[in-house]
């Protein structure tokens, strides 16, 4: 599983390695073709906020955004695809700043949030939602399950 970061932010206060880590554990969890790839992209305030007016039409910066690559991604599609079978899954992109100030709200540390937040992105290119109430509570739970394996796999905690 490819992953590549790319910290366009200027935020330098975290393990970019670790957030790697954390995105090819939930691809692999979710069962994604190990010939995936997956962009994740750290961008400062001014640049997310464009990106949030532009594609989704709303003002100010965002914490995360997921813009999906292949159309004809299928998470479950065979490793013997002959073809070429490498798939751009798409883009997450994340703003620390607003990471950071979601993190001190929640009460915990910026690193777990940009955790949560990059494992939100990856649902979404894997076609979850939240825009109904039985999609964001199927979604949550994924997600904490999803953060709760990565905790117990990694050592980490809930720092």
């Amino acid at each position: 599983m490819a992953v590549f970061v790319a910290n366009e932010s200027g935020v330098t206060d975290f393990d970019e390695v670790t957030l790697a880590a954390l995105a090819r554990f939930v691809l692999d969890t979710m069962k994604v073709n190990p010939l995936a790839e997956l962009s994740v992209m750290l961008v400062e305030v001014d640049a997310m906020t464009d990106l949030h007016v532009r594609y989704m039409g709303e003002d100010g910066p965002t914490d995360v955004l997921a813009f999906p690559q292949d159309e004809a991604f299928e998470p479950s599609w065979s490793e013997s695809v002959e073809e070429d079978p490498t798939t751009l899954l798409g883009d997450v992109v994340l703003c620390p700043e607003v990471a950071r100030r979601q993190a001190g709200q929640a009460g915990h540390g910026m690193e777990r949030e940009l955790h949560i937040l990059c494992t939100h992105g990856i649902l979404h290119l894997l076609g979850y939602d939240h825009a109904e109430p039985e999609e964001e509570r199927e979604m949550w739970k994924l997600q904490n399950s999803l953060l709760a394996s990565w905790d117990i796999a990694a050592g980490a905690g809930t720092s």
